[in-house]
């Protein structure tokens, strides 16, 4: 059994629910009282230690387990199981006062201080060092307690300190930089460094790109963003290493932000025995549930369509918006069952009790400040037990017929400094290529490029701007086999060093295309043209970007008009071998894109939803299980072919779903 496995087979075969769990911020007297609450509301499993190093450890190598031996003992006596943290999160205060250059620097030379928390530099010996002790100490303290579960290594990487360009960092940068080209010559050839003087004659010339009078060697920016990567994986890996070599039994995790752009999560999530992910959506943003679908499809996808963990969500308000708007009545729920139609096999919250101290005393949790009696605890009670009848989707995947393509480092290029423009944002553009699809209930995985494609109806590629020989050739073999490509604008525009492709773009895939792009033409703010059919047809609007394309065997599906390049190419479309690829060389209107990719989808044989749903419903099948969520604020009909049962309650649905505004449902078999 693979380690995840061991994880639900731990819980008994049932989603895990419930939350990170802080102890040692409250009262002794309170601890039975949270157990026999946490029993009443159905939670299963609780992170505990995040943030406790500095009472695990008080004073450098004085360890204190008394009071988690105690937390942990009561909880495997209510029967709740321990996700365990190795609480490296937050250094105590001491290893700063003993180590200052333990502490990370900002790109413009500031260090950073102590009282908050990630006040370290990923490189620092001294914080590893730490750390591995740390990390040592519990598994050899909790490896063999029944009540452990997982290991919960660190917290959030990266989310206030992605990069250190202190003097210990430096070092690090340069001997990762001798690892990845060998000599100098060869990092000379790579970075380009022929442009402004930049040779470099020793390795210890090299700095991080620190702040400059100018702009910095692009691929030294790029390089550094790799680096950075790397670094905090490093410090992932040195407890991880700890962890399978004392409890190799033990499946082990670190969580993850979403589309969160300081990490290459493909190479993260290789090293992890589950995915697990922190999702604050937005209550105030009206689509804020698209982007937890893109976010929780990721996760899914990190590996290979395994169950994940939404390790943190909010029961209600956040504390760090500039306005925090708790979670109307039933988005909580809502979006919980969102995460569980997407893959997540375990729904948790930060946190269990609500604290009354620090920075987040106004965050929300699963037992409020109101106490019991509260709404938000209403609420947490009643998922609870709906969680605990989903057991027969726990393990069950998600089919989806159409990839969409992302890379952590071609988001770092496209994103740099001295580009076309500097309004081109691809979480943006990737938004735009999913919703689309998200809207029409299309499921979608998410996938490196370089991946096996075979398996896909149509694989989506939004604004690849990096792009490797090795995953070019992938993408022709994908097409020439009968598969559908879909391109926009943007793309194959470097290699893998941030070097320009010649003879036009986008690069290696200009064959595939049946195109070349000769000039990238931005268009101003606000600045809006049409796009209409060779016939004349209005095809609607576009906008942020247009191209100079010239086709050679594409054939034009939409043109410009009005611009500087009205009447030029804005999307094409060619076929090669036995398949087709799209160009899109501009921006179209969110109507026009979703034309489009409705064409796409169909002209590839992309099957429809289960279940044909109103506007604002999302249809996702896992399993045999069909899930219904209402995101608009009206109530909804969804009509059966067939009677269906509810998985929430055992309702038998004959004709039809009848969804509150806001509502959802879980249906027990194919309703199709």
């Amino acid at each position: 059994m693979s380690p995840a496995g061991r994880l639900w087979e731990r819980l008994g075969g049932r989603i895990a629910f419930g939350g990170d769990y802080n102890p040692e911020q409250w009262p002794e007297a309170t601890w039975a009282e949270d157990v026999e609450l946490m029993q009443a509301a159905g939670v299963n499993l609780v992170t505990v230690g995040v943030f406790s190093w500095a009472m695990l450890e008080p004073r450098p190598g004085e360890l204190d387990f008394g009071w988690l031996d105690r937390v942990v003992d009561l909880l495997h006596e209510g029967g709740i199981a321990v996700d365990l943290a190795t609480a490296t999160a937050s250094p105590p205060p001491w290893l700063a006062a003993r180590h200052p250059e333990s502490l990370p620097v900002t790109r413009d030379g500031v260090r950073l201080s102590t009282g908050s928390r990630q006040a370290y530099c990923p490189s620092s010996p001294a914080y590893r060092e730490a750390a591995v002790r740390m990390a040592t100490a519990m598994a050899e303290r909790y490896g063999q307690h029944p009540a452990l579960a997982l290991w919960h290594v660190n917290n959030e990487y990266g989310a206030h300190t992605p990069a250190c360009y202190c003097d210990v960092s430096a070092r690090d940068f340069r001997a990762w930089l001798e690892r990845r080209y060998g000599d100098l010559a060869a990092l000379n050839a790579a970075w380009g460094t022929a442009f402004w003087s930049q040779r470099y004659g020793a390795w210890d010339e090299i700095q991080p790109p620190r702040l400059a009078p100018y702009s910095s060697n692009p691929v030294q920016e790029l390089d550094f963003h790799r680096f950075s990567s790397d670094a905090l994986l490093a410090c992932y890996e040195l407890e991880r290493e700890v962890l399978g070599r004392l409890t190799p039994q033990v499946p082990v995790t670190t969580n993850f932000m979403g589309l969160f752009e300081p990490l290459d999560y493909w190479d993260w999530a290789a090293r992890e025995d589950v995915v697990s992910h922190d999702a604050y959506p937005d209550p105030e943003d009206p689509v804020s549930h698209v982007d937890a679908a893109l976010a929780a499809d990721l996760m899914r996808s990190l590996r290979l369509g395994q169950p994940w963990m939404l390790m943190e969500q909010a029961a209600s308000a956040v504390n760090w918006r500039p306005r925090n708007r708790p979670k109307r009545p039933g988005a909580m729920r809502r979006i919980s069952l969102q995460a569980v139609a997407r893959g997540a096999d375990a729904i948790m919250y930060f946190q269990w009790r609500a604290a009354r101290r620090g920075s987040e005393r106004f965050h929300s949790a699963m037992l409020p400040h109101a106490g019991t009696r509260s709404r938000v605890h209403g609420e947490i009670r009643a998922l609870g037990a709906e969680l605990g009848r989903l057991a027969p989707v726990v393990g069950a995947r998600v089919p989806a017929q159409v990839a969409l393509l992302h890379a952590w480092d071609s988001w770092w290029g496209l994103e740099a400094p001295d580009h076309p423009s500097t309004e081109l944002r691809l979480a943006d553009r990737i938004r735009d290529h999913y919703r689309p699809l998200w809207d029409a209930n299309v499921p979608i995985d998410v996938r490196p490029p370089g991946a096996d494609l075979s398996a896909y109806r149509l694989v989506v590629v939004p604004n690849l701007y990096l792009l490797s020989a090795e995953a070019a050739a992938g993408l022709e073999r994908y097409v020439a086999a009968g598969g559908h490509l879909l391109v926009s604008f943007f793309s194959g525009v470097v290699d893998e060093q941030d070097a320009v492709f010649a003879g036009g773009w986008p690069g290696p895939l200009r064959e595939v295309l049946g195109l070349a792009v000769e000039e990238h033409w931005p268009l101003a703010p606000g600045e809006t043209l049409g796009l209409r059919g060779p016939d004349g047809t209005v095809l609607g609007t576009a906008s942020q970007w247009t191209e100079v394309v010239i086709p050679a065997g594409a054939e034009v599906v939409a043109q410009l008009a009005g611009g500087d390049l009205s009447g030029g190419p804005a999307v094409t479309r060619h076929r090669h071998g036995d398949g087709v690829a799209t160009y899109v060389a501009t921006r179209p209107d969110p109507d026009a894109m979703a034309a489009l990719l409705a064409a796409a989808c169909a002209d590839a044989g992309v099957d429809g939803p289960p279940l044909q749903a109103p506007p604002g419903v999302e249809v996702v099948r896992r399993g045999d299980a069909v899930f219904l969520l209402n995101h608009t604020g009206e109530a909804v009909t969804v009509p059966l072919a067939r009677s269906a049962a509810s998985l929430l309650d055992g309702t038998r649905h004959e004709e039809a779903v009848e969804l509150a505004p806001g509502g959802a449902e879980v249906l027990a078999e194919p309703a199709a």
